[in-house]
């Protein structure tokens, strides 16, 4: 089974900076993440989030102005998944890049899913910000 990467983009007609700080704030996870989280809340500093595997956990990295967001989703198992997921400039919009990483084992049809997903996901995330 390959290891690889698919980079899933998508132009969002708002500026960088505002779509990096909606995007980056895991309050907001359930708007436009519904692959992840249907609920989220904050314990502790630590954010849960209620997904379709359960309880998981969501950390992203500290706020930053070069539009990494980098973040880690730790299911309920232990098993932690590291998400690279940036907000570049584009002229005076931002390109949203998710990459989604294919583990060893994880098949053609399982990999197609996520990718699915994600689209959805990233799609849901232009239509909030571009309707405000």
């Amino acid at each position: 089974m390959p290891v690889d990467s698919l980079h899933l983009a998508v132009v969002i007609r708002r500026p960088p900076e505002e779509v990096a700080a909606f995007a980056g704030d895991p309050a907001n996870l359930p708007v436009w993440a519904a692959g992840l989280a249907s609920g989220i809340r904050e314990e502790r500093g630590r954010w849960f989030a209620d997904s379709p595997m359960g309880a998981v956990e969501v950390a992203f990295v500290p706020p930053n102005a070069l539009g990494v967001l980098d973040h880690d989703v730790v299911l309920p198992d232990g098993t932690r998944t590291s998400n690279p997921l940036r907000v570049l400039p584009y002229g005076e919009d931002a390109e949203v890049v998710f990459t989604l990483r294919r583990d060893e084992g994880v098949t053609d049809e399982a990999f197609e899913a996520d990718a699915r997903a994600v689209r959805e996901d990233l799609e849901r995330l232009r239509a909030v910000l571009e309707a405000s």
